[in-house]
C-alpha cells in the first residue's frame, strides 16, 4: 500500500499532467485510499477532469470532492442561454440521437432527460454538455431502451472481461435478471471498477447495470 504521502503526490501529479489542469490551482489531500479535493476553477469540465484524473491513480478508492466553479467578471449567461446551447451541443453530437432530449437548467445546473438505445449514447451526451460555458453541473436522467428486445448473453460478458487484460483475472461476478445486470466481487482500482461496467453496458439487451463491485487495493 503506499503512504498517504505518496498517493497524494500521484495525484497531484496526475493533475498537474492534465492540459487542461496544469495551471489549475487544485488542492490534495489523502488519508487511508481516500482523496479529497479543494480549490476553484472556471469550468465544469476542469472540475470533473481533476476528478477523473484522481480516481485513476493507482492506490485511490475514493474521491471526495469539494472543488468550486467561478467564472470571469464577466460572466452573463442565464439558465436559458445554457439550455440553449445544450440542446444544440446534443443535436450537433452525431453519437446521441437528440430527438426525445428535454434540457432543464436551474441555477447552471444541466439535467438532461429521455430515452436512448446504447449506454455510450447516454455518456456521449453529458460529455458534450460538461464543457460549455456556464454550466455549473449536470444530472443525466437518461434511460437507456434497446431498440431490439434481446435476452443478455452472461458468456457474452464473461467473454468481454475476458478479452480485457485489466479484468480476466478479477474476482468479477455477473448475475441477470430480465434486463438487469448485477456485477459483484472484487477489481484494484476505480478504473478496473468503471472498464467492467462499461463493458456490461455494452451487452445487447441492457437496460440497467448494478455496479456492486468493491475496489480492494492489494499490491504494493
Amino acid at each position: 500500500m503506499k503512504t498517504n504521502e505518496e498517493l497524494q503526490k500521484d495525484v497531484q501529479d496526475a493533475i498537474k499532467w492534465e492540459p487542461l489542469l496544469n495551471a489549475a490551482e487544485i488542492g490534495v489531500t489523502a488519508k487511508d485510499g481516500i482523496i479529497s479535493l479543494n480549490g476553484t476553477v472556471d469550468s465544469y469540465a476542469k472540475k470533473m477532469e481533476a476528478e477523473t484524473a484522481a480516481k485513476n491513480v493507482d492506490g485511490v478508492k475514493g474521491v471526495v470532492e469539494k472543488i468550486k466553479i467561478k467564472f470571469g467578471s464577466n460572466y452573463n449567461m442565464t439558465d436559458n442561454d445554457i439550455a440553449t446551447n445544450a440542446l444544440s451541443a446534443l443535436k450537433l453530437n452525431l453519437a446521441v440521437h437528440s430527438k426525445g432530449l428535454t434540457v432543464k437548467v436551474e441555477k447552471g445546473w444541466v439535467t438532461i432527460e429521455g430515452e436512448q438505445a446504447w449506454n455510450y449514447q447516454r455518456v456521449a451526451a453529458t460529455n458534450c454538455v460538461n464543457y460549455l460555458f456556464g454550466v455549473q453541473g449536470v444530472t443525466n436522467n437518461i434511460t437507456i431502451k434497446p431498440e431490439l428486445h434481446t435476452d443478455i448473453s452472461e458468456k457474452d460478458i464473461e467473454f468481454a472481461f475476458n478479452r480485457n487484460w485489466l479484468l480476466k483475472n478479477r474476482n468479477i461476478q455477473i448475475a441477470i435478471q430480465g434486463n438487469k445486470v448485477t456485477l459483484t466481487g472484487t477489481v484494484n482500482s476505480w478504473y478496473e471498477e468503471k472498464e467492467a461496467e462499461r463493458l456490461a453496458w455494452n451487452s445487447k439487451g441492457v437496460w440497467l447495470v448494478d455496479n456492486k463491485l468493491f475496489i480492494e487495493i492489494t499490491h504494493h
